[in-house]
């Protein structure tokens, strides 16, 4: 079977985030956020998904890549007649004291060889794909008007080109310039240079200010960069991915709407963060967290996850009409898994919060509700420590007291141990103390002392590379036999020849998996460089690199057999494994390494 990897790149400005093809369709861009209904979405169905490209007559090659240090992508088509360059952007930079991010994508066509003839194609949907855009022409601009909403493209190109959509020879450089709302007043080409300029300024910036070592930099720098346009800026929220329903294996069902935050990630995305040196991404998504975990008093329990602006109804509907990506339905907007119980939560929300009382970045003395939230989250541990739960595999119809969901809720008991003796609380510091021996009893539950292994749920034979965390949380001294035995037993089941590791491979609701999962590998990776495997780790990590597409992005999901990616795309979450990854190898090597 032929490998399958994602032939788009993304661009973003912390407000949209838009994917290019390789052969310059916008396949996927959502309007006005993340989570609103898609303009473009070919990526989920050809034919009423719409169109935005800029193609040549005839047979052409396809060249993508980034400008270095940016998140603005180049694409370089060769055709019969020439050689042209199209360069994608969202602009993003600071102006009058705060980050202007507007809701434009600016398109630039350069001729580079030759006189190619190309055929613009701008024809949005709206309603997902159920309604096209009425279009209207001025002067230099056509308007799109649907839904109640209205777009306008503004271009130096001959309107009567565009709204034919006919062939034209490209002689000199054209701009195209997509906003959605507000009308622009400037003079196009000056305002596209300008916007050029300070975008790149603002990336090559950003990267110079992280704190990213050099181990494998390439990819932690690309990695970094993608992470940073998955983050709503305007709530602080980060999106696990900015797409939908794009399957884990093929006719698999397994497509799910990944355009919102979990929060049961918050400790990874986090501390991928803290080791780029990053403090105002983590303040932003600090607010996000603290907004959602005061907000709602009425509910002794948080949601999995949540919309971007905290909200919780995240109805799931299957948009019937629509065939998915390369046919593989269902295509689904929302998610049921904001329904489900997983009661790891607690304790991700509690270390999450941990550095705003051990970071002196922060200035707790300021916070004046300190023992009430701790009190509250402990609550909540309280209440839910002995039940069963969905898991953090969102398991839709099996339910089990998770060696996960316990461990993190004693992780949380021992952050939230630590912020009551900072804030000379004895009498949290000894429920905290309790709930954790709980916590640990349903963990010890789960072990197995002839496999000399836990397994993923007390009474169960199943593992799972989720009890990995065992290691890195320190539940388990990586020095101990206990923990490098643990490590032994999962890696001989779940870890494949080349590196990738599965969830599990025991049956779920949608039966035995097939394709693994990429952040388990590297937390696998994680896990070799605790227990001083470094050889391993170095080996290991250096085998997953190679699963990346063109672009240094990376998939949810790896086939085995064939290295092909698939599910969300890019899949935040891989980024930032591959982030913590290689700050653990970096750490442990304590020398810098360029590769």
């Amino acid at each position: 079977m032929e490998k399958h990897t994602y032939q788009t790149g993304i661009i973003g400005n912390c407000a949209y985030l838009a994917h290019i093809g390789t052969d310059t369709n916008i396949e996927w861009m959502c309007w006005p956020r993340f989570d609103s209904q898609f303009v473009f979405g070919g990526m989920l169905d050809k034919e009423k998904g719409g169109e935005f490209s800029i193609k040549p007559i005839g047979e052409y090659t396809t060249k993508q890549y980034y400008l270095e240090n940016t998140n603005i992508l180049r694409t370089e088509i060769t055709c019969e007649n020439g050689k042209y360059r199209v360069t994608d952007y969202a602009p993003r930079f600071r102006r009058h004291d705060r980050y202007f991010k507007p809701l434009i994508l600016i398109r630039k066509i350069e001729p580079l060889e030759g006189n190619p003839r190309i055929k613009v194609v701008c024809d949005p949907v709206c309603d997902y794909g159920r309604k096209k855009w009425s279009r209207a022409l001025g002067s230099d601009s056509i308007t799109y008007t649907s839904c109640d909403e209205h777009m306008t493209l503004t271009s130096n190109i001959p309107l009567t080109y565009l709204d034919e959509e006919a062939y034209f020879s490209l002689n000199d450089t054209r701009y195209l310039l997509l906003n959605y709302g507000v009308e622009i007043d400037r003079s196009l080409v000056g305002l596209a240079e300008e916007y050029l300029r300070e975008t790149t300024e603002y990336w090559r910036l950003w990267i110079k200010h992280s704190s990213i070592a050099g181990y494998f930099q390439p990819y932690v720098i690309r990695s970094a960069l993608a992470l940073k346009i998955h983050q709503f800026e305007d709530t602080g929220a980060i999106i696990a991915a900015s797409t939908s329903s794009l399957p884990e294996f093929p006719g698999s069902g397994r497509n799910w709407d990944y355009r919102y935050c979990w929060l049961r990630d918050t400790y990874y995305v986090l501390t991928s963060l803290n080791h780029i040196g990053h403090f105002e991404e983590m303040e932003r998504y600090f607010g996000y967290v603290t907004d959602i975990s005061f907000g709602d008093k009425s509910s002794f329990r948080y949601q999995p996850l949540y919309g971007i602006d905290g909200r919780k109804d995240l109805n799931e509907v299957i948009m019937e009409h629509l065939s998915g990506y390369e046919g593989n339905g269902p295509v689904r907007i929302g998610n049921q898994a904001s329904e489900h119980i997983q009661n790891d939560i607690y304790g991700q929300v509690m270390i999450s919060l941990l550095p705003l009382y051990t970071d002196h970045r922060f200035v707790f003395t300021e916070r004046k509700d300190s023992d009430k939230w701790i009190s509250s989250i402990l609550d909540k541990i309280d209440r839910t420590i002995d039940e069963k739960d969905a898991g953090i595999w969102e398991f839709r119809n099996i339910a089990h007291i998770h060696c996960y969901s316990n461990l993190f809720q004693w992780a949380g008991c021992c952050a939230a141990e630590k912020i009551a003796l900072t804030i000379n609380n004895d009498e949290l510091v000894q429920r905290a103390r309790a709930l954790k021996a709980r916590a640990a009893a349903h963990i010890e539950a789960c072990y197995d002392p002839e496999r000399k292994v836990y397994t993923h749920a007390a009474g169960s034979p199943h593992l799972d590379a989720s009890t990995l965390q065992l290691i890195m949380m320190n539940y388990l001294d990586p020095a101990s036999q206990k923990a490098k035995d643990h490590l032994i037993a999962l890696e001989k089941e779940l870890k494949t020849e080349s590196g990738l590791f599965y969830r599990y491979i025991h049956q779920d609701d949608f039966g035995k998996p097939k394709t693994t999962f990429l952040i388990c590998a590297f937390w696998y990776v994680e896990a070799l460089a605790c227990v001083g495997r470094m050889d391993d780790a170095m080996r290991e990590f250096e085998k997953l690199m190679k699963y990346c597409n063109h672009l240094l992005l990376f998939s949810e999901d790896v086939d085995e057999k064939t290295g092909s990616q698939w599910g969300n795309f890019p899949q935040a979450y891989s980024h930032v494994g591959l982030m913590n990854a290689a700050y653990r190898i970096a750490v442990k090597l304590d020398r810098p390494i360029f590769l």
